[in-house]
């Protein structure tokens, strides 16, 4: 259509024919397409893709067993409920050592390890005792103890203090009660779990590139358009709930990478090559040297060697408790000999956390070391905060429930991912199939080489540094160049129309 942009002349009529001037109708920015790089998207795009496909199973099941350790306290009290608590709080207590001599009568066998107690009121004391059978699986026999009439309530084989029910629930959730072939599987788990989240969402913000300059379509991001139909609607849930939870996907995969058999072994070395392990207590007395303690899942020190008396003679515990940090649960362990001191050891894996310890001499009651939380260095603390954090205690019920959260997130993008895949199969009867196809190929060749020089080394970097992680991607590559010389393979060649 031709415009006349020129005003009518003053000796032509008013009634003189004049084009009108027809604006062109806006175009919405929300259908404005903004090409990706296809080279790295590509790439990025077939990466994600192998990575859901053949990861996801396994983020199902940490998930899923993650959700189920979410509700450890809960299940804990209706399950030991009558071992873990008194009936009624009386006004005063039975002194501790009459508490374990009773715990003694009831389990004649083994050696005193640990005497626990708890801030709470209504909690029993707990009294430990290691015996051989139980000493290459770190667990013991524990005695509950009512500390207000000096009854004892039971006895469970634990895992330092965790009950029966909180073991298993936490063994399922590491390893599948696997072993050490099962602790695999959450730590490939957790090492994919930041390359998946990461790469999804550099892919989501890649696609809403388009919807710049409309707040309704930048909402899209973040929330999922349910207009939409089909695969765009699955996508739209899957991307948008993966955005909401993606911190905590992180973090759950940085916390659970910091105790993994491999990985964890890593970190643990780079933590001391930064000095930036907790320090260990010295619990010799005079001139000997302590040996470092172990820490574990529940940072809990091993049990004590066999000695002939349950108490040293000395200071009552009550005494050598009141020497030492208050607050939480209170792990005082037995000294082995008359060259060791006890070791009282606070546990407040509550927010504001602290994990102070001291060594207190038997006989006099005094303190020799102490090691205060406050004076930890900042990454041992990081690290102690986060695993208590993955383990729901930092913010009790409130930790749970984020946790609980979390999970049921990536359950359900997890769900939706396979959706998508089942979602754009070929439908067609001539192309009919079961599954989506992958992404194209080739994507790599046509990265830059300054990409390249960089995108190398830092893979290879994280590879070692996450052993599971380099192994599995190199077997990612490894099938993507066998699918590609196979597909090559059975290509044949197009006739060529003569003239």
């Amino acid at each position: 259509m031709t415009v006349n942009a020129d005003p009518p002349r003053e000796s032509e009529p008013e009634t003189s024919t004049v084009t009108a001037v027809v604006e062109p109708p806006p175009v919405e920015p929300a259908r404005m397409k903004v090409p990706m790089r296809p080279a790295r998207w590509a790439l990025l795009r077939r990466l994600h893709f192998y990575a859901g496909v053949f990861v996801a199973p396994f983020l199902f099941v940490a998930a899923l067993t993650g959700l189920a350790y979410t509700l450890a306290p809960q299940l804990n009290q209706i399950v030991h409920g009558h071992e873990l608590s008194v009936d009624e709080v009386g006004d005063t207590t039975v002194p501790l050592a009459e508490q374990v001599a009773a715990a003694r009568e009831a389990h004649p066998d083994g050696t005193l390890a640990t005497v626990s107690v708890f801030d709470d009121p209504e909690a029993t004391t707990q009294i430990a005792f290691s015996v051989p059978e139980l000493a290459a699986e770190s667990k013991v026999h524990t005695v509950y103890v009512d500390p207000y009439t000096g009854e004892v309530r039971g006895q469970l084989t634990t895992w330092f203090t965790a009950t029966p029910l909180q073991t298993w629930l936490d063994g399922f959730h590491r390893s599948l009660h696997l072993g050490d072939v099962g602790r695999m599987y959450s730590e490939l788990a957790a090492s994919w779990l930041w390359v998946i989240s990461l790469g999804g969402l550099a892919l989501w913000i890649g696609r809403k590139r388009a919807y710049r300059g409309e707040r309704a379509a930048r909402r899209r991001a973040v929330l999922p358009d349910l207009t939409a139909r089909g695969v765009r609607r699955t996508r739209g849930w899957h991307a948008s709930i993966g955005v909401w939870i993606i911190v905590g996907l992180l973090f759950l995969s940085a916390t659970g990478l910091t105790w993994s058999q491999y990985a964890g072994a890593r970190f643990d070395a780079a933590l001391d090559a930064v000095q930036g392990s907790a320090p260990a207590l010295n619990t010799a007395l005079g001139e000997s040297a302590a040996p470092a303690e172990g820490g574990g899942h529940h940072d809990a020190g091993a049990p004590a060697e066999p000695r002939e008396n349950d108490l040293p003679a000395g200071k009552p515990l009550e005494e050598i408790i009141a020497a030492g940090p208050m607050g939480g649960r209170i792990d005082v362990t037995i000294p082995a000999d008359a060259d060791t001191a006890y070791r009282v050891a606070q546990d407040k894996g509550q927010w504001p956390a602290s994990f102070d310890q001291v060594a207190v001499d038997p006989t006099t009651g005094e303190v020799t070391q102490r090691v205060d939380y406050a004076d930890w260095p900042f990454l041992a603390k990081l690290s102690k905060l986060g695993i208590r954090a993955h383990m729901g205690e930092l913010f009790c019920v409130v930790n749970q429930i984020l946790l609980a959260a979390l999970a049921l997130g990536l359950l359900s993008v997890l769900i939706w991912g396979y959706r998508m895949w089942w979602q754009r199969r070929p439908t067609r009867s001539d192309r009919r199939a079961v599954l989506g196809s992958a992404p194209p190929r080739g994507g790599w060749r046509t990265l830059p080489r300054w990409f390249l020089l960089v995108g190398a080394p830092v893979t290879l970097f994280v590879a070692w540094a996450m052993p599971l992680l380099g192994v599995t991607l190199g077997a990612f590559l490894l099938f993507d160049l066998l699918v590609g010389a196979f597909r090559w393979a059975l290509r044949t060649p197009t006739p060529r129309l003569s003239d």
